[in-house]
């Protein structure tokens, strides 16, 4: 069975990029609102057997144990960057006993268990590496693979195409996924644009409601207006 693995920032400092759009409390409550709808959806999910939280951020615990999901502090793995901490932390993982695992950013707010089901039959049960890239085939959102394709962990700038080309001179089978829900991770004002654009079906969603709340869609979309118009659509496909 795949083990998913979800690392979390301190919530107090997330999303900083924003701050000219949202105050230091509404980044948090967002971030907020994006990890639990991702947790939500791994814990869901009939092919996911666990899921482990890896965050020093006070509230982690209880996010984790309101999903039914493990917490591991970040402080305690001995490294730091999120490539280490990634794959400090997969190892573990590995070394107890997951047949594979899933890796994924905590600020999906489109994920959905289709994507999850994508994955997990693109993997094969750990024999292939899948990459999720992000919404411009750029960066890497997710993740997953067994103990003989594990990926050196390149998370950053051109992330994807690193991931890629590592998997590749090491002979490991590899596919790339796109997708809407493992496309938009939220980091910069056009990503927010792009969220509000693709709310459709996420009525349900703590995202969607924190959004929804106080009017705060409709005025980060009057205040993006100003904006170049960007990448709206979500493109999804299939490399191998």
């Amino acid at each position: 069975m795949t083990q998913a693995l979800v690392p979390l920032k301190d919530l107090v400092r997330a999303k900083t990029r924003l701050a000219g759009l949202l105050s230091p409390s509404e980044r948090r409550a967002l971030a907020q609102a994006m990890v639990e709808d991702v947790l939500a959806v791994l814990a869901a999910h009939p092919g996911i057997e666990r899921t482990t939280l890896v965050s020093d951020d006070p509230c982690a615990y209880l996010l984790a144990a309101r999903y039914g999901a493990g917490h591991w502090l970040e402080s305690e793995l001995g490294c730091t960057g999120l490539n280490g901490v990634v794959s400090r932390a997969a190892d573990r993982l590995l070394a107890e006993g997951a047949g594979s695992v899933l890796v994924l950013h905590a600020d999906l707010p489109l994920l959905t268990a289709a994507d999850i089901s994508a994955v997990l039959s693109a993997a094969r049960d750990g024999s292939k590496l899948v990459i999720g890239s992000d919404r411009h085939g750029v960066g890497t959102n997710l993740l997953c693979f067994g103990g003989a394709t594990a990926p050196t962990f390149s998370f950053g700038e051109n992330s994807c195409e690193r991931h890629l080309a590592a998997a590749r001179a090491r002979g490991i089978p590899v596919t790339v996924l796109r997708s809407r829900g493992i496309g938009l991770d939220l980091d910069e004002p056009r990503d927010l644009r792009a969220l509000l654009q693709n709310l459709d079906g996420l009525s349900r969603s703590q995202t969607a409601h924190f959004l929804e709340q106080a009017g705060l869609g409709s005025r980060i979309s009057l205040a993006l207006a100003s904006l170049e118009p960007g990448e709206s659509s979500l493109d999804t496909g299939e490399v191998r």
